[in-house]
């Protein structure tokens, strides 16, 4: 269903700027934006993905991840097409990457989704598979709806939406699960298409905005791996984030146009793992590696197994009134 959007400005010649995502597309009369799901017509942004569905699931709220929101529950979850990134190694490509003659979808309304939400029995509906902040109209107005009928909504995004987008949402969002690819601009550029400033200032605005806020970094091997890049963003989450953030360090496959790169060894993520709890993150993940230990909750004073995990499984989750249930210290998490 085509929609038209919000957060545009008028330029002369018919001219558009979007700004719903950091790009800040300059779109001329009935061309695209480089997320290929916006475009200018007669001078206005429109939406060609509005209602379209290409992903739908019930997943545990684990496969986001998110680890401290809601945990061992449902999370009814949506995707559409389209990204504003071009990642070589993303693991959704199909859609993300793909043209509308090229897709498979279904038109699935604000209100359907939400009462399909509520019949899944999940406590949340999530915004995934492919790159939110573009479905924005969508995302909006169905965010809004969930509110009003009691669940949580989640965005689990590459972290490239603007301020003025992740304002207008800020009311009706509960969750930003975000990836923070790299600590390099170059990357990002080569890599993604994309920058990394842009990620880290939404970022921050949505953890001040009051959202429970995730990370996620995906160690490419010779990539993104080196001690000294891990070390950086562990600062960076640790002083604009707060000690209590989860940190989600997740293992690489080989996907897409990385396929001739080798998945990440186990002890480059101990090694993520490590230098986060050195520099005095309390909680801190391994993703991608099942049955690790380091998928686990533990209290990060007395070190009681809180929550224990097996892939997106969920065993008893130990917190009482937000506290570990032996010595009492304080655990951030919305259960």
């Amino acid at each position: 269903m085509i929609k038209e959007g919000v957060l545009f400005d008028k330029l002369a010649d018919k001219k558009v700027k979007c700004n719903v995502c950091s790009h800040r597309c300059t779109i001329a009369e009935g061309k695209l934006g480089l997320c290929r799901t916006r475009q200018n017509k007669d001078g206005k942004v429109y939406t060609l993905i509005y209602n379209t569905v290409s992903s739908e699931a019930v997943d545990p709220i684990e496969k986001k991840p998110l680890y401290h929101f809601l945990p061992g529950t449902l999370s009814y979850s949506l995707g559409s097409i389209g990204c504003n990134f071009r990642c070589q190694h993303c693991q959704n490509w199909n859609i993300s990457q793909t043209t509308f003659e090229e897709s498979h979808t279904i038109e699935i309304t604000p209100e359907t989704a939400i009462k399909r939400a509520l019949e899944s029995g999940s406590k949340s509906i999530s915004w995934t598979y492919n790159e939110p902040a573009i479905w924005h109209e969508y995302t909006y107005d169905s965010a809004v709806l969930a509110k009003r009928a009691g669940l949580k909504t989640i965005y689990v995004t590459n972290g490239y939406i603007t301020p003025e987008a992740l304002l207008r949402i800020a009311p009706y969002l509960d969750a930003f699960r975000v990836d923070i690819k790299s600590f390099s601009e170059d990357f990002y550029r080569k890599t993604c298409g994309a920058r990394l400033a842009p990620v880290l200032e939404s970022t921050k605005l949505a953890k001040e905005l009051g959202m429970h806020v995730e990370t996620v970094t995906l160690i490419i091997p010779a990539k993104s791996d080196s001690p000294e890049e891990i070390t950086q963003i562990v600062r960076w989450v640790h002083d604009n984030l707060g000690i209590d953030t989860p940190m989600h360090f997740t293992r690489f496959h080989p996907m897409y146009k990385m396929d001739d790169l080798y998945p990440t060894p186990l002890d480059t993520l101990e090694m993520a793992y490590d230098i986060a709890k050195k520099e005095g993150m309390r909680f801190v993940y391994l993703g991608n590696v099942g049955g690790h230990k380091y998928e686990n909750t533990y209290c990060p004073k007395c070190n009681t197994l809180l929550i224990d995990r097996l892939g997106f499984r969920v065993g008893a989750v130990k917190i009482k009134d937000g506290k570990c249930p032996e010595c009492g210290e304080g655990i951030a998490i919305v259960v």
